[in-house]
């Protein structure tokens, strides 16, 4: 199953320098130059430091439910995607992803004082695990009675995510939760007559009842339930910073509370299936503002 999805995992790749990069620069003109007299008695000043000339390079998964990683060099003002504005830390280095079902091309841009760097960014389709099955969809919707439950959960999840805690785990390379048979795959869907329904918006690994896994990354905990949700059980949900955070559903236990710093490779969950499952699992869901993630393409193959 793995080797099946690695293959479809084309998108990764150097961006700086390959020859299907297209960078376009706009120079400020030219400034007139000044010259005046030294000042008698007073040593000439030192001349600034100049700046090495503005760059920007990007690494990443360049396909859908993948992600980039930049950094631009000192002195940049600012950098978007397709005209969305990135934050951008002190370092220079950036954070951006793509949705399941996103576009293909995008827009890099970065502006300095002198220089507009623009470049274009061609992401992979990805061939999804797709089943169509000749029955009918489940007629109806969420009952009054549900969303009187569901909505107040529903709510503190968005609130959760909504959370800004400065966590840079973001920047860091990702470590598997927890190793096992993986039993669902990011982004698989199933088509019922052509009326297609809710992919699949996460990883789900098999595990006993019990076992504990760990943070893949640095974190904040900006949601951890004393009660089972209705749909995810006991949930867990961590900050990586730069508004990309992990969700951990079906838990039997959480380790951790409510703003507590969590490192990468922390214990802080047991699997459990509790909330809306078949048997003990862990789904582990990534999102990146409102684009869904596919978590594989953050930590490679098992």
């Amino acid at each position: 199953m793995i080797g099946k999805f690695a293959t479809a995992i084309v998108g990764a790749a150097l961006l700086a320098g390959c020859a299907a990069d297209r960078d376009v620069v706009t120079e400020a003109p030219p400034q007139p130059t000044v010259t005046s007299a030294p000042v008698v008695g007073k040593p000439a000043p030192t001349p600034a430091a100049t700046d090495p000339a503005p760059s920007l390079r990007v690494t990443g998964q360049l396909t859908q439910g993948g992600f980039i990683r930049g950094t631009a060099s000192r002195g940049v003002r600012s950098v978007t995607l397709d005209g969305e504005p990135l934050r951008v830390a002190d370092d220079g280095s950036f954070f951006a992803a793509f949705d399941r079902d996103a576009d293909l091309d995008h827009t890099l841009v970065a502006i300095f004082a002198n220089k507009r760097i623009e470049r274009r960014i061609a992401i992979t389709a990805r061939d999804w695990d797709i089943e169509r099955v000749n029955v009918a969809r489940r007629p109806g919707g969420m009952t009054d009675a549900f969303w009187r439950i569901r909505e107040p959960e529903w709510k503190r999840i968005v609130a959760a995510r909504a959370e800004d805690t400065g966590a840079t785990g973001w920047k860091q390379e990702f470590l598997w939760p927890a190793t096992g048979r993986i039993s669902g795959m990011f982004g698989s869907q199933r088509i019922y007559q052509g009326e297609p329904g809710s992919y699949h918006s996460g990883i789900d690994i098999a595990g006993g009842e019990g076992t504990t896994y760990v943070a893949p990354a640095d974190g904040v905990v900006v949601l951890a339930t004393p009660e089972p949700f209705s749909l995810e059980g006991y949930l867990l949900i961590i900050d990586h910073g730069n508004g990309l955070n992990s969700a951990f559903l079906h838990n039997s236990a959480i380790l951790v509370r409510e703003g507590e710093t969590v490192k990468r490779g922390q214990p802080i969950g047991r699997i459990g299936a509790s909330g809306r499952a078949t048997g003990p699992h862990l789904h582990w869901s990534i999102k990146w503002r409102d684009a869904r993630l596919d978590p594989i393409l953050f930590t490679g193959p098992m």
